[in-house]
């Protein structure tokens, strides 16, 4: 498990959040072996890697808005491995809207080569894409 901060002004705190306002779950089969919800505040965001349903991975009744998306199948279409972490970047982005598409883009961009920055970016807007479709269907 690792975590993240995220303000507009700078964060001093270095200890672990134990009371998140969103989830990433990178993956799904922790879902039923840990308590990956413990903690979590009512009406907070969670975003799922994988292809199946929300109602199929037994979460239709959480307090949460839970969306699911097949970022490791996006970045195998886009990348060519499984590494989902660009898409789940991209999905985030559109789930929560605390951060931009554009400022994901930027960021793969100055960070990796251009090929590998390519398939990531084009890995993080189609998950963005999905994610927003899915809001937007719910």
């Amino acid at each position: 498990m690792s975590f993240c901060r995220i303000d507009d002004r700078p964060i001093r705190v270095r200890e672990p959040i134990v009371a998140p306002d969103a989830l990433i779950i990178q993956d799904p089969t922790l879902l039923h072996q840990v308590d990956v919800f413990g903690g979590m505040r009512a009406g907070g965001a969670v975003l799922i890697n994988t292809g199946r349903a929300v109602a199929d991975l037994g979460l239709a009744d959480l307090d949460f808005n839970v969306l699911a998306v097949p970022a490791s199948e996006l970045a195998r279409e886009h990348v060519g491995r499984p590494l989902p972490n660009a898409a789940l970047l991209g999905g985030f982005a559109a789930l929560c809207g605390v951060f931009s598409l554009e400022s994901v883009t930027t960021a793969i961009a100055a960070r990796f080569p251009r090929a590998i920055a390519k398939g990531n970016i084009a890995a993080a807007v189609a998950a963005h894409a999905f994610v927003e479709g899915a809001r937007h269907a719910a």
